[in-house]
């Protein structure tokens, strides 16, 4: 028990940290996800890329027949939002949870898409950035999608 304490107290005060951070660096990530997200609002793909990082991924998990994990080429999204599209797509989220330790920052944002006026789906989000030289970057986006159990 006693080498067990050390690491037990490293790792507590570590995760004390983490949501410590100051209200400063969480509203600049809390900005990165808001900009992400008024880029697709406005169909503006230069606007979205601004908020990712090289090789960001990009995984979707769906509950048709089992758990699915689909992942999506940060490309081919891009060229959705940036393809003129006569709907709206309007991601409406809420930040429950941002975590930041040093230059890593996770949030959990649960949502409700709809394109246009019309309600599409809703789910939770999960956003790992990391914060480089020019700000945070978005480096992965998961998300679950269901049409039951929405608000």
């Amino acid at each position: 028990m006693k080498k067990l304490l050390p690491g037990l107290l490293l790792t507590c005060s570590s995760a004390a940290y983490a949501q410590q951070a100051a209200p400063a660096e969480k509203e600049a990530v809390k900005q990165t996800i808001t900009r992400f997200f008024d880029g697709m609002r406005k169909g503006d793909s230069t606007m979205v890329r601004s908020t990712l990082a090289p090789g960001v991924v990009l995984h979707t998990i769906g509950s048709r027949n089992g758990v699915q994990l689909g992942s999506e080429k940060a490309s081919e999204f891009l060229k959705l939002v940036g393809t003129p599209h006569k709907e709206v797509y309007d991601e409406r989220i809420t930040f429950e949870q941002v975590l930041i330790d040093a230059n890593l920052a996770s949030v959990w944002t649960p949502y409700q898409f709809y394109v246009g006026s019309k309600f599409s789906h809703c789910g939770y989000n999960s956003f790992q950035l990391v914060k480089y030289a020019a700000g945070w970057k978005i480096v992965h986006i998961i998300d679950t999608r269901r049409k039951d159990g929405c608000q």
